[in-house]
């Protein structure tokens, strides 16, 4: 995929969002602090995004910050074959994006996120645990304030997490996977654009490798 191409996606997806959140490419200006004149030319396909941008068109315009990666090509240029998952990406995939920034061992990412689930999932069957799930799940998912397939994921398995037909031991794996989410134990801190909140990707990804195992 070309930049043109890329440039060009993300301008439709920009688009789309503005009329979702009924704002204007001025008013969009006016609250990321991003010159109008480059949000036309970003929008219009004429300037790549770079990650300052993009960072503040995906707080502004309500969208999880993976959602831009892609079209601006700012992860991979390879993307179009890549088959989603349920959580936007696949783990392959979230470690093609990791190894394009080069700031993070993506094989260590991994195994630390194995670990701190093995650990989670211990956690969840204690009172403790249970209580910091159905305590803070609304308010984290409020906190993050985005929507898509990833929070679409997670609140799936907050719901079977509570449902009373859910077994101990299948609790205790979804249980792994909120807390990781919950809690301010990341292995890629949430702050860290555009990739903070991949390895939370990662947890629910294993975890549902683990349901269907």
């Amino acid at each position: 995929m070309s930049n043109t191409k890329n440039e060009q996606n993300l301008g439709l997806l920009l688009r789309s969002l503005l009329k979702k959140n009924a704002l204007s490419m001025r008013k969009l200006s006016s609250l990321t602090g991003i010159d109008t004149a480059t949000v036309s030319r970003i929008i219009n396909g004429k300037q790549q995004a770079n990650l300052h941008h993009l960072k503040q068109f995906a707080h502004y315009l309500n969208t999880p910050l993976e959602a831009l990666i892609d079209p601006a090509g700012a992860a991979s240029n390879n993307t179009e074959n890549e088959v989603e998952t349920g959580i936007h990406y696949s783990i392959d995939k979230i470690q093609e994006i990791l190894k394009s920034f080069d700031i993070v061992d993506t094989n260590f990412t991994i195994e630390r996120v194995k670990q701190e689930l093995t650990k989670y999932k211990q956690y969840a069957q204690t009172d403790e645990g249970h209580s910091m799930i159905l305590d803070n799940f609304q308010s984290k998912i409020e906190q993050v304030g985005s929507v898509g397939t990833f929070i679409d994921q997670l609140k799936q398995m907050y719901l079977e997490y509570c449902s009373e037909e859910t077994s101990a031991a299948k609790r205790s794996i979804l249980g792994s996977a909120l807390l990781y989410f919950i809690l301010p134990t990341d292995i890629i801190p949430d702050y860290v654009f555009p990739i903070g909140y991949l390895d939370d990707a990662i947890a629910v990804q294993l975890v549902m490798n683990q349901l269907t195992e």
